[in-house]
């Protein structure tokens, strides 16, 4: 596997993924207040600043660790910060996984799958990541088909993080 220590910038044709930047606390802290951003996460507390801040940092320290992490999500024309997606290595399977976050103000409109896509396309044709895995509430069939147009097909329900999950994968 290749290794990159600092976090690179993608672009796609809407989109700017980059490091996450200091600034970033105070969007990103008011994207997880927004009612039902985390409905679907194993966790489903909006995040206080200090968690907020916790995640960036957790960031940087993973991205200096394995060389792929989150990137901050930005529309290309504006550079509005939209919320992240990225990879995450899980210890606990030794698997690494396609997540995102985006407000809800930018639903619908393809930008999830723009972003996974990208970063499924960086960990397997740029850092040679052999596999990546999708994790999915089994009730939440907009990530479900996010995952899906972004190439990876659903394989088994699994525990993950103490819920049973929907896992994708890039192997089947």
């Amino acid at each position: 596997m290749a290794s990159i220590s600092s976090p690179v910038t993608l672009n796609t044709k809407r989109l700017i993924l980059r490091q996450f930047i200091f600034d970033d606390r105070e969007t990103l802290f008011t994207i997880t207040q927004e009612p039902g951003i985390l409905q679907y996460f194993p966790t489903r507390t909006a995040w206080s600043m200090e968690k907020t801040e916790r995640y960036l940092a957790h960031q940087l320290d993973h991205w200096e660790k394995f060389g792929y992490g989150h990137w901050a999500v930005t529309l290309a024309e504006s550079g509005q910060f939209m919320g992240w997606c990225g990879l995450e290595f899980l210890p606990d399977t030794n698997e690494t996984e396609v997540g995102y976050l985006l407000s809800g103000k930018f639903w619908r409109r393809g930008y999830a799958t723009e972003a996974a896509r990208e970063s499924v396309h960086f960990g397997i044709n740029r850092i040679d990541l052999e596999e990546i895995i999708g994790l999915t509430d089994p009730q939440n069939i907009a990530s479900q088909r996010v995952l899906e147009k972004t190439g990876l097909k659903f394989t088994r329900r699994q525990v993950y993080f103490g819920v049973e999950m929907f896992r994708f994968s890039t192997k089947v």
